[in-house]
């Protein structure tokens, strides 16, 4: 989990930021994955992360409290983890080169998972 949180991290300095080197140990996978998050940005193939949150943070309520870069068939994806005020967690999944918001995945008020293809 601790592997992962740095990882997060890193992206999020390169892609948010424009950071080049994030504070903290840098591991080898470490600097690989801030390496080619900060190739995909300079490559305009991701929105920056800013632009990102600022789209999320505008049409769906509540505090993000993780986001990962992923490449998945080809196609940059922003994983977002939301904690909505009522505290039910929904994940977002974004595509990286527009903002759209591709999917919702939460629960229900009564507690029942609930997956939203918004494509």
């Amino acid at each position: 989990m601790f592997q992962c949180a740095k990882r997060v991290l890193a992206i999020l300095l390169v892609v948010g930021f424009g950071a080049s080197v994030p504070t903290g140990p840098v591991m080898a996978s470490d600097a690989q994955d801030h390496e080619q998050a900060r190739r995909a940005l300079e490559a305009g193939e991701v929105m920056p992360l800013r632009a990102i949150i600022d789209v999320v943070e505008r049409d769906h309520p509540g505090q993000i409290v993780e986001i990962e870069l992923e490449r998945d068939d080809g196609r940059w994806l922003y994983e977002i983890k939301l904690l909505r005020a009522d505290g039910s967690l929904a994940k977002l999944k974004v595509d990286g080169r527009d903002g759209r918001v591709l999917s919702i995945r939460g629960r229900d008020d009564d507690g029942r998972k609930r997956s939203e293809q918004v494509r």
